[in-house]
Parts: C-alpha cells; sequence; structure tokens
C-alpha cells in the first residue's frame, strides 16, 4: 500500500503536536513517558520530531492521558494559527 504524501500543512501540524508533547512531557525522561503511554521510547522520539507527523488516535489519546493533557486541549494547540 502506498501512503498519500503529506501536505506541508499536515506536516507543520505534526511539528507542533511534537513540540506541545516535549513541551508537556517537562522534566520527565521520554522513556518514562513512553511506558506510562505503552509506546515505545522511539515512537515518541519520531512524534516529537516531527518523523511521524501523523500518529494514530490512541497513540496521540495513550500519550495526553500520560501527560495529563486534554484531547480537546491538544487538538486546539495544534490547529494552526489564525492570522
Amino acid at each position: 500500500m502506498v501512503r498519500t504524501p503529506l501536505t506541508p500543512e499536515e506536516r507543520e501540524r505534526g511539528e507542533r503536536l511534537g513540540r506541545l508533547l516535549r513541551e508537556a512531557r517537562g522534566g520527565r525522561s521520554m522513556a518514562e513517558v513512553a511506558a506510562s503511554a505503552g509506546i515505545s521510547a522511539e515512537t515518541l522520539r519520531k512524534i516529537e520530531t516531527g518523523r511521524a507527523p501523523t500518529p494514530a488516535f490512541f497513540t496521540v489519546a495513550a500519550l495526553a492521558r500520560a501527560l495529563d493533557l486534554s484531547m480537546d486541549e491538544l487538538a486546539g494547540l495544534c490547529e494552526p494559527a489564525v492570522v
């Protein structure tokens, strides 16, 4: 199966998600947060660096729970700024 290339907007949204998760992680280690979310540290690293800009919904939900973020808050913060 061939994936459709991501649009620049989708890549940008993935980068925003990664920045938000990194900031929310604060002083906690990547391994600690990943384990708490039930994902690998490598998966978290890819999301945080934007190399996995479209993670699965349940992965994002698990990270939000591990970082004590609401999904509504996270979705709102990932939207592009209105100019």
